[in-house]
């Protein structure tokens, strides 16, 4: 499983957790976790996308 498909499938766990009515503190925490997971991703599809080409 490539890291991209790691951090969506943890990043739905997530979502179905905060969907499911935690608590003040766990709910924090999966939006800090889910905040994080959307910063990687975005770095990852900047690494990702081609520059302009040279020719």
């Amino acid at each position: 499983m490539s890291t991209v498909a790691k951090l969506l499938a943890r990043k739905q766990a997530l979502l179905e957790r905060l969907e499911s009515g935690p608590g003040p503190n766990e709910r924090e925490e999966i939006q800090a976790q889910l905040a994080q997971i959307e910063t990687v991703l975005n770095l990852l599809e900047l690494t990702d996308t081609p520059g302009p080409s040279e020719e």
